[in-house]
């Protein structure tokens, strides 16, 4: 049985923490699933631990779940190149989203939908945080995936001909509204913060403010969608537009 030293041991469970994730350039993924989609991405795989090999404690020690899976993989992040500039297709672009399961969870959805990118403001959660890492369920590696300046993304997309679209309880009827799908120019959905929604710099540059009806009209229950959900309910109805 293969026995992980102290300091392996210590540098593995340093990634849960951004600050050794970016200096390292690594990041955690757990579970035969995630490891597996690792190991067929165009990620590079470090090393792997599995639980017969190094002993149930050891990998206990390791672990950054409740529970710890048969397999850990320690991977190396992608490097993040130069700033991208949005062609033709439907992207998100998501404006201080803090919570981990939100991030996991739109990412899912990006990849569910097959959108061509996500952007997101530096401010947002960090998209290799172990929790967002897990609930994508593998999404991570297919997904385009950018920190960058969305007020700077709105602009170059506006002078492109592309539209930016968001959702606000002022706007207009999405099921009512005419909607671009990114077939001939790059189309943004903006996504806001969790609390506070979309930034007033970022929303000055949206060009379709689009609200989401509750059921009935008249009578809606909750105040409003989590971000999740609003993300997944908006991109559908992009998408059906293309049917």
């Amino acid at each position: 049985m293969a026995v992980l030293s102290n300091n392996e041991i210590k540098s593995i469970k340093a990634l849960a923490n951004k600050k050794f994730r970016d200096e390292k350039g690594l990041f955690i993924v757990e579970g035969e699933k995630m490891v597996s989609e690792a190991m067929k991405s165009s990620y590079e795989v470090v090393k792997v631990y599995r639980a017969d090999e190094i002993g149930e404690a050891a990998m206990g020690r390791i672990s950054q779940l409740s529970t710890p899976s048969p397999v850990l993989a320690v991977v190396r992040k992608p490097s993040s190149g130069a700033a991208v500039r949005p062609g033709k297709g439907l992207y998100l672009a998501l404006d201080g989203i803090r919570d981990p399961g939100n991030m996991g969870t739109i990412i899912r959805i990006a990849d569910w939908f097959g959108l061509a990118g996500i952007f997101a403001t530096p401010d947002s959660v960090d998209i290799f945080n172990p929790k967002v890492v897990q609930s994508t369920m593998g999404a991570i590696f297919r997904v385009n995936f950018h920190y960058t300046d969305l007020c700077a993304l709105a602009n170059s997309v506006r002078a492109d001909g592309g539209r930016i679209y968001g959702t606000f309880l002022d706007g207009e009827n999405i099921y009512d509204h005419e909607l671009a799908t990114g077939t001939d120019s790059p189309v943004v959905i903006v996504v806001g913060n969790e609390s506070n929604g979309i930034s007033k710099e970022v929303a000055a540059r949206v060009t379709d403010r689009l609200f989401i009806p509750p059921y009935p009209a008249d009578d809606p229950g909750s105040e409003s969608l989590n971000a999740a959900v609003a993300t997944a309910v908006t991109v559908a109805e992009f998408r059906r537009r293309l049917i």
